[in-house]
């Protein structure tokens, strides 16, 4: 069984709780439990990372090409701030898909650029929870290939 990383970046752990109108009322560890089901169905292990420092989530992503089959990332804030965090994902030859609970193109302006997915595979935004299972299908289908 192949081994995923799921992080989650800045703010995320106030899921529930914060901006209900773009997030809904969905927690972060709710979130968790049904990308463990998810990921169960497509034969992948997942872990799951959450942190508010851009160092920290780097080091996690620094740390995929050992042991992990892929990586799918909600950068949050960092989507439009981080070209650390885009260096790092460029670091990793691994699968990866980026997504966002809110579609990001129909935010804010400084919202709708996002720097992070030039090294991504792919993008999945909008769907609230269900961005990160279609996440796991598509990197499933990108590991098992």
């Amino acid at each position: 069984m192949k081994k995923i990383l799921i992080i989650n970046g800045p703010n995320l752990n106030l899921l529930g709780d914060r901006e209900k109108n773009f997030y809904g009322d969905t927690t972060l560890e709710k979130i968790q439990n049904i990308c463990q089901t998810v990921c169960n169905k497509y034969q992948l292990e997942c872990e799951f990372f959450q942190n508010n420092n851009e160092g920290a989530l780097i080091d996690k992503i620094q740390s995929v090409d050992k042991g992990y089959g892929g990586i799918i990332i909600n950068p949050a804030a960092y989507t439009h701030t981080s070209i650390a965090i885009l260096d790092a994902l460029r670091a990793t030859s691994k699968p990866k898909i980026e997504i966002h609970i809110s579609n990001i193109y129909a935010r804010e302006d400084y919202r709708r650029k996002s720097i992070t997915s030039e090294a991504v595979n792919g993008v999945i935004c909008g769907f609230g929870e269900n961005s990160y299972s279609l996440a796991i299908e598509a990197i499933s289908k990108l590991i098992y290939k």
